[in-house]
């Protein structure tokens, strides 16, 4: 019986407003199996979350909402103010959303996935994903494009995405460690699927 073959583990990163779920959706879209980090990231908070013990614990029960889930404004102007702060919520949001990435990644293998994506926004600044991955997907814009799309889609003060912006990987950062870039500014969706679509037979879609 011949074995399959390992399905490739595509690590796809982008600063906030950069295009990057987008471009997970697309990849998704063509046949890719897709993790999203964040997403799990926000279960784990979320009401009586996995973390959720450990981060009243640590931070204090002014941290956790009526229903048991991360307050994250109140967590987000913390982390931004101090980074240590922000290097413990890691501490314990990151094991636990790697373990659950594990998991799915091993049921997408078993379900015959060529290409496994990992969306990742802070792959740049960890390294605790460089072992899992065979390639890395940067998606890459300026930073006024990152702050015009987010406040088109969000509530915040035009400040506050900068503070994001300035918090996360600079774009240099995120470039060194790409494997493939993805030029995502102002041209449009059209041409973002195509280079989408030319960039995902690299990978076996």
């Amino acid at each position: 019986m011949a074995l399959r073959p390992r399905p490739l583990r595509l690590g796809l990163t982008g600063g906030i407003g950069s295009g990057k779920s987008t471009v997970g959706g697309m990849l998704a879209a063509l046949g890719a199996a897709l993790i999203d980090a964040d997403q799990l990231a926000r279960e784990v908070t979320g009401p009586q979350g996995a973390a959720m013990q450990a981060i009243r614990a640590t931070f204090g029960a002014e941290y956790v909402d009526a229903n048991g889930a991360l307050d994250r404004a109140r967590m987000r102007r913390l982390v931004f103010s101090l980074p240590q702060e922000r290097a413990r919520l890691e501490g314990i949001v990151h094991p636990l959303v790697m373990s659950h990435s594990d998991l799915l990644a091993r049921q997408a293998a078993d379900q015959g996935a060529a290409l496994i994506v990992f969306d990742i926004p802070l792959l740049a600044e960890s390294g605790r994903w460089a072992r899992r991955l065979d390639a890395v997907l940067v998606v890459d814009c300026c930073a006024e494009t990152q702050i015009a799309r987010v406040l088109r889609r969000s509530g915040l003060a035009r400040d506050v995405v900068q503070a994001i912006i300035a918090a996360q990987a600079s774009r240099s950062a995120r470039r060194a460690v790409a494997d493939v870039v993805i030029a995502n500014d102002a041209d449009g969706m059209q041409a973002l699927q195509a280079r989408v679509r030319q960039m995902a037979t690299l990978f076996g879609l």
